[in-house]
């Protein structure tokens, strides 16, 4: 899954987060005026413990009207966005990975789609959903295994 981008910046021409260099070791990101944008605070969000980075210099930097419209550029990171980092990063160095997801994956979504009718679940509230899924589920994968062992092979595997 690559990660997701939530700022318009890049369409204004600002500079965009990915413009901005994480440093973990001093827990700061460094702009391109080569000012550090340290941890202020941290806030809770949804669950999500987000930490958030301003620089003092941002009032006198030449270069402020390139990176944000306000008087600091405030920059937001979730506790956990080195492990997005680090897939993005595997997401960039295999293309491929997108098309290799499609083979696998979308034909399993769209044989389950269309044996359940395309369009809707039958059945209403996440449990009965759940359950109405989860029996779609089981019957792919019955007649996945019964078409590549055979029906008897399948019997005498449910009987020993």
């Amino acid at each position: 899954m690559p990660k997701p981008l939530t700022r318009n910046s890049a369409t204004t021409g600002r500079f965009d987060k990915r413009d901005l260099i994480y440093e973990p070791k001093h827990d700061r990101y460094r702009c391109r005026a080569g000012e550090h944008a340290t941890w202020r605070f941290s806030s809770n969000e949804k669950g999500m413990v987000i930490h958030e980075y301003w620089s003092s210099a941002c009032t006198k930097c030449p270069i402020r009207s390139a990176c944000t419209t306000d008087h600091y550029r405030r920059i937001n990171r979730w506790e956990h966005e080195d492990v997005v980092e680090r897939m993005q990063r595997r997401i960039d160095g295999m293309p491929q990975a997108g098309r290799l997801c499609r083979q696998t994956v979308e034909h399993t979504f769209g044989t389950l789609k269309s044996s359940m009718g395309a369009t809707h679940f039958l059945t209403r509230t996440l449990p009965r959903v759940r359950t109405e899924m989860s029996l779609q589920v089981l019957a792919y994968n019955l007649k996945r295994v019964m078409q590549i062992l055979g029906v008897q092979p399948l019997i005498a595997a449910m009987r020993a």
